[in-house]
């Protein structure tokens, strides 16, 4: 039987941070999107959410998202949220506990707009709340962007719709499947590492 230390678990834990990382901006890395579940009420809701950012230390990840969705709305009426990763190829997992916390119309949202590429800007240009029911089919931008960038000045009326979500990690537990056992444990806020049953 394989042995499994807590050195070892140590490595997995720094070698999956450096995948994150790497998953912010490379769109081929499975980790650039992932699942993030809230509460509506008493119900789960989960949707797919693009990694922006990611905090070391302490450990913590970005997104951006539109205000009047209604992942903003639960965050806001319950900042506990869970996120789930998973590379297939590798056959790992990453399950978070989080801590939401919603940067709206403050220094952080406004440097993070700052550095939006227009391209990107124009989908929170939209008339209609995200979510919300339509009687037809609508792009939800502006229509003279949707072959087009907006222009730079037009684009700022976006910012009023948009926000930056960092989620502090509460605990965070892998799951590494193989064929002659699979290796699981999680990390808690201050580091520390507990083998888990699989």
């Amino acid at each position: 039987m394989k042995k499994i230390s807590s050195s070892n678990l140590k490595e997995i834990f720094k070698r999956e941070i450096e995948f994150l990382v790497d998953g912010i901006s490379n769109s081929l890395n499975p980790y650039h999107f992932f699942s993030l579940s809230t509460l509506n009420d008493q119900k789960v809701t989960s949707r797919t959410i693009v990694l922006r950012n990611i905090d070391k230390d302490p450990l913590a990840i970005y997104f951006n998202a539109d205000y009047r969705s209604p992942k903003v709305k639960q965050l806001l009426s319950n900042k506990q949220c869970f996120v789930l990763f998973y590379d297939n190829k590798r056959k790992i997992q990453i399950r978070i506990e989080c801590e939401a916390i919603i940067n709206y119309n403050n220094d952080i949202s406004k440097k993070i707009w700052n550095k939006t590429p227009l391209q990107s800007r124009k989908c929170y240009m939209g008339e209609y709340t995200p979510s919300q029911n339509l009687k037809e089919w609508h792009p939800n931008i502006p229509l003279k962007y949707l072959k087009k960038d907006p222009e730079k000045l037009d684009s700022e009326s976006g910012y009023n719709n948009f926000t930056v979500i960092k989620l502090i990690i509460n605990t965070l537990d892998i799951l590494e499947l193989h064929h002659d056992g699979h290796i699981r444990f999680n990390i808690d806020s201050s580091r520390e590492i507990n083998f888990t049953a699989p």
